[in-house]
């Protein structure tokens, strides 16, 4: 079970000893009193107040509420007594980490209503020690309306991040999966029949071997080719799976930028003719790369990409209308890097436009790119 301090510390996201701090006001108030009987019920409040919202930490289900509720009462007594309203924030932080829309709205109405009338009271009757600290009594109040509102959505918002986080991870090891299932039926298919082949002719080569060596010298011709066949259907299947093409990533852009609420906007044919496999995956890659920048950085409400062939050379702008960078922070991140890296391996180039307006990355890759030939 985790200690009541770290609980306070983990919800409230302050310091402790802030917390001991708006425990050590309240007795500066009571000893003021001059009467024994209200210091004496004073400090019990006060201990009282401390054990409640510790157990309120603690509890679950109902008795958070019956918790919660006799601090309210607490509060309330201490402002009418001593004029003390800052127990009122303790409340506030607490509510707001309650996750029961329900429990939270109904909390949050009685401590706010609750609070307002105490204070209301307190000036009817010319309470002397609420005037005297009236603008703190105003910070505490506002204090009551925003931050159980701030803290609950807060904690919504972390909640929805990690079940998005978790669903992202799941599809993650779906697609994993699906993958390699498509791997393995790929070269059941290219590889199944074909290896089949080759054993077969191998056992009918042997057995010809002596018998009728001119036969057993075309199957062992046939299976050579059929392993040559074999072999190409790999390399193919391989290069397949390493490429990325530019319909594909446009499709899986625009699911992104649809998810983060950024406006897309196309222009020009993604589906490329005159360019390489490798220079298109390439191209992919650095698009990720470039909308991900967009999304995490830019503060951006509309991305745009435009496709702009020629005859000897392709130009991709990515641009956006965000907040822009400063353009010597950006060339030390290491993503900008990897995607100079990545175009100079196939003689391309980046620059990057940065203004008030917003950030344009131009992206410049050949149209033809000559691979190295392979060894025979």
């Amino acid at each position: 079970m985790q200690k009541w301090y770290h609980i306070l510390q983990k919800n409230t996201g302050l310091s402790p000893y802030v917390w001991v701090v708006f425990y050590i006001l309240p007795f500066y108030f009571i000893f003021r009193s001059s009467s024994t009987y209200e210091v004496a019920s004073g400090i019990v409040m006060i201990l009282l107040f401390f054990v409640c919202y510790v157990l309120s930490f603690l509890s679950k289900g109902w008795l958070i509420y019956f918790w919660t509720s006799l601090q309210i009462v607490i509060s309330i007594a201490m402002t009418v007594m001593f004029g003390y309203v800052y127990f009122a924030l303790f409340l506030a932080f607490f509510i707001g980490n309650i996750q029961n829309k329900i429990g939270f709205i109904t909390l949050y109405t009685i401590h706010l209503i609750s609070t307002f009338a105490t204070i209301n009271m307190g000036f009817l009757s010319k309470n002397a020690q609420l005037f005297n600290q009236l603008p703190f009594v105003l910070v505490s109040l506002i204090a009551v309306i925003l931050l159980p509102v701030t803290t609950y959505n807060w904690n919504k918002r972390e909640k929805l991040q990690g079940e998005l986080n978790h669903a992202n991870k799941r599809i993650s090891e779906l697609v994993k999966l699906e993958e390699r299932q498509r791997i393995a039926r790929d070269l059941h298919d290219t590889l199944g029949q074909k290896l089949s082949l080759i054993g077969l002719k191998s056992d009918l080569a042997s057995k010809l071997i002596y018998k009728n060596p001119a036969r057993a010298q075309t199957e062992l011709e046939e299976i050579r080719q059929t392993a040559r066949i074999a072999l190409k259907e790999v390399r193919e299947m391989v290069t397949q799976m390493r490429g990325t093409r530019l319909t594909e990533e446009m499709f899986r852009i625009r699911q992104i930028l649809k998810a983060a609420e950024i406006e897309f906007a196309l222009e020009g044919d993604p589906d490329l003719n005159n360019t390489s496999l490798m220079t298109e995956t390439v191209l992919s890659m650095c698009l990720k790369e470039a909308v991900t920048n967009v999304i995490k950085h830019s503060n951006a409400s509309r991305c745009s990409i435009t496709i702009e062939p020629s005859r000897t050379d392709l130009i991709v702008r990515v641009a956006d209308n965000g907040s822009g960078m400063v353009e010597q922070a950006a060339c030390r991140g290491n993503g900008l890097r990897g995607m100079r890296e990545r175009l100079e391996f196939v003689n391309g180039s980046m620059d990057i436009l940065s203004s008030e307006a917003g950030t344009q990355v131009v992206l410049r890759v050949p149209n033809s790119f000559k691979q190295p030939e392979k060894e025979a």
